[in-house]
């Protein structure tokens, strides 16, 4: 009888350690994979108007500048939460018939908007998402007018990220969609 009392209290205690540390490790992820309020309400929009994945655009930011709405890249000068070029924004903004006045790109329901809308034509030309996130890191024509053609980068439609020419775009596809996993698990699951 002892021996079972203490059997099932040694149970007990392990199922709640595992809680307790499933409870920790959901906590910690969470800090590392936030959604910040104050864009929140931007992100669900423009998932919704542009028919792309919360966690997608949340995983491109986070990975493009962290939640910075200020960040410029230092090389190339990519600007705001999802790192857009001045000449991609002036060609979205003509695009959509819209006009822009200086430092838009620093506001983050506009960055949003036009990342967002940015990744959605990326992908209905490509009609995967990791061909999208190559172009969004290493330009539509390079993959469009390069890689598509080359049968060692993309292989029945779907690109081979290992072969990749860029490390950088290797490196921040495979950046992106462990974001993605992370926030269909954190948030979306």
């Amino acid at each position: 009888m002892k021996r079972t009392i203490v059997i099932i209290i040694l149970i007990i205690t392990a199922v709640a350690l595992g809680y307790v540390y499933e409870q920790v490790s959901v906590t910690l992820q969470k800090r590392a994979h936030p959604i910040p309020a104050e864009y929140e309400d931007y992100v669900m929009k423009y998932s919704v108007e542009y028919n792309v994945q919360p966690y997608i655009i949340l995983s491109v930011i986070k990975a493009e500048s962290s939640f910075s709405s200020g960040a410029v890249s230092p090389g190339a000068g990519a600007v705001g939460l999802m790192q857009i070029m001045p000449d991609t924004f002036d060609w979205l903004m003509k695009r959509m018939g819209e006009t822009h006045a200086e430092g838009m790109l620093f506001d983050p329901e506009t960055n949003i908007k036009y990342g967002t809308y940015y990744l959605r034509y990326l992908f209905d030309m490509f009609g995967d998402w990791d061909l999208a996130l190559a172009a969004y890191n290493a330009g539509h024509n390079r993959v469009r007018n390069n890689w598509l053609n080359d049968p060692g980068i993309v292989q029945d439609g779907k690109l081979v990220i290992a072969a990749v020419p860029f490390i950088e775009t290797r490196n921040y596809i495979i950046r992106v969609n462990k974001n993605i996993e992370m926030y269909k698990k954190l948030y979306f699951s």
